[in-house]
């Protein structure tokens, strides 16, 4: 009887370098086909359009209002950095997939925000969210402009706050990071970043404060004093100032960088892509 011995070599270094790579190829062909979407949101004149027409043809261009939701593929910058990709050669051939996205821009005007909710409900499809606001319309002086965007934020993080909280299994919780790009520096009335933040904070504590005595009006009215107010209550429950870094018990890491996208000086839109990058 021949020595099998050497087949049995052979195959078991045959399953040995075989197996990863079929392994590898099965992961990869799946996920591939389905590319990482950023949902883009915020107020009308922030200048999303603008931005989702830079990022996807690499300069701004004339703009119009938007009235309903609008989605573009794009491609990373050569030099920006992609999280997922670290542990890949360059040489891979889903190394180029890693550096494309879908970014979708919903309307900002009050009466058409229900897109943004129906995309926000729907978080398995979402990588991210950027959160545009026009830093120069922030200003003591704009009260309107800053209460606006305070509201439509405070919305935005409560629904998916809401959303961690009553997530029946680990699995459905969706923790989708958000970015407030704060728009326009290159304007000489803009607030800098941090404190585009620390205003943001201080009007959504007001925002809070307000819709939950809103709520509890309601609750008196209708005799329902059990109506869930810490289910509407965003961050922290308490008394004390609201904070970003409070999401982050929700899972939920909000960063806010500044840039520009139609500047004097040409579109500065590099934090931002570094973020969409870091998230990939």
């Amino acid at each position: 009887m021949p020595d099998s011995t050497p087949l049995l070599l052979v195959t078991s270094i045959l399953l040995v370098l075989s197996i990863p790579l079929l392994l590898h190829l099965i992961i990869y062909s799946t996920t591939s086909d389905t590319l990482p979407t950023i949902l883009l949101l915020g107020p009308s004149g922030a200048g999303k359009t603008s931005l989702i027409t830079h990022l996807e043809r690499g300069r701004p261009s004339v703009t119009r209002t938007s009235q309903t939701p609008h989605t573009v593929e794009v491609s990373l910058p050569v030099k920006t950095p992609v999280a997922s990709a670290s542990f890949r050669s360059p040489n891979d051939p889903t190394w180029e997939v890693t550096k494309k996205l879908l970014v979708q821009d919903t309307p900002g005007h009050g009466k058409l925000r229900h897109y943004a909710t129906d995309s926000i409900s729907k978080p398995q499809s979402i990588q991210g969210i950027i959160f545009m606001v026009d830093a120069a319309d922030l200003s003591s002086d704009n009260s309107d402009g800053l209460r606006q965007t305070a509201e439509y934020l405070h919305d935005v993080l409560l629904q998916l706050q809401k959303q961690v909280t009553e997530a029946k299994t680990s699995k459905a919780r969706k923790e989708i990071p958000m970015l407030v790009a704060a728009n326009k520096l290159d304007l000489f009335t803009a607030l800098p970043a941090p404190l585009v933040q620390s205003t943001l904070e201080s009007e959504i504590t007001k925002v809070r404060t307000s819709s939950s005595r809103g709520l509890l009006d309601s609750a008196v009215a209708t005799k329902d004093l059990d109506a869930g107010e810490d289910k509407e209550w965003l961050g922290e429950v308490g008394e004390g100032k609201f904070a970003f870094l409070q999401m982050e018990e929700f899972g939920i890491q909000v960063k806010v960088l500044g840039g520009s996208v139609a500047g004097a000086d040409g579109p500065d839109v590099k934090q931002w892509w570094d973020w969409i990058g870091a998230i990939l």
